[in-house]
C-alpha cells in the first residue's frame, strides 16, 4: 500500500503547492485587489488538502525507505527535512499573515516583502519536490531492472536491506 499511497500524495502535494504559487503570481499580475484577497483567503484552507498529503508521502517513503540512509534514499530524506522547515517556518506563516493582512485591505510594503518571501520560498520548495519525485522515479527504475535482471515478478521480490548497491546509489 505505501508503493501506491506515496507517489499519489506526493503528486497532490507538488499540484497543491503549484497551485497556491500559480495563484498568487496570476492574481498579483494580472487580476483585481479582490481577486488577491479570495486567493490568500484560500491558501490557508488548501493546508487541508496540503498537510496530509505531505505526511502521507513523508510517511510512506520513511516506511519505503526500510532504514536506509545513503544514497538516492538518504538524498530525499536530507531534502524532505529542508522542504518541512521552510514549509513550517516560512510558507504556513507567510500564507496565514498574508490572508489576515489581505482581509484588512492591507497592500502595504510590509505585505508585498513577506509575499516575495513567500514565491521565493514557494518556488524552491516545489523545485525540491519536483527533485524528490524525479529521484523517486530512479528509485522505482533501478528496482525494476533490478528485477527484470533477477527474472523474478514484484510478489518474489526480497525486501530490499540497507546494504543493497542499487539502493544505495552506487549502481545505476
Amino acid at each position: 500500500m505505501p508503493r501506491i499511497i506515496h507517489p499519489v500524495a506526493g503528486i497532490m502535494a507538488i499540484l497543491t503547492v503549484s497551485t497556491f504559487w500559480l495563484s498568487t503570481a496570476m492574481s498579483e499580475l494580472f487580476l483585481s485587489g479582490s481577486a488577491v484577497v479570495a486567493v490568500k483567503a484560500a491558501i490557508p484552507w488548501g493546508f487541508l488538502l496540503l498537510v496530509p498529503a505531505l505526511a502521507a508521502t513523508g510517511g510512506s517513503g520513511f516506511f519505503l525507505s526500510q532504514g536506509r540512509r545513503e544514497g538516492l534514499v538518504g538524498t530525499k530524506l536530507r531534502r524532505m527535512r529542508f522542504i518541512a522547515a521552510n514549509g513550517l517556518l516560512l510558507l504556513i506563516p507567510a500564507a496565514l499573515f498574508l490572508a489576515s493582512k489581505a482581509w484588512a485591505g492591507e497592500f502595504d510594503r510590509i505585505f508585498y516583502v513577506v509575499q516575495a518571501v513567500e514565491l521565493i520560498a514557494g518556488a524552491t520548495n516545489i523545485t525540491l519536490l519536483a527533485l524528490q519525485m524525479r529521484d523517486g522515479m530512479r528509485l522505482t527504475s533501478m528496482e525494476a531492472r533490478e528485477l527484470a535482471a533477477a527474472g523474478g515478478a514484484p510478489q518474489d521480490r526480497p525486501h530490499r536491506q540497507a546494504g543493497d548497491r542499487a539502493w544505495n546509489g552506487r549502481e545505476a
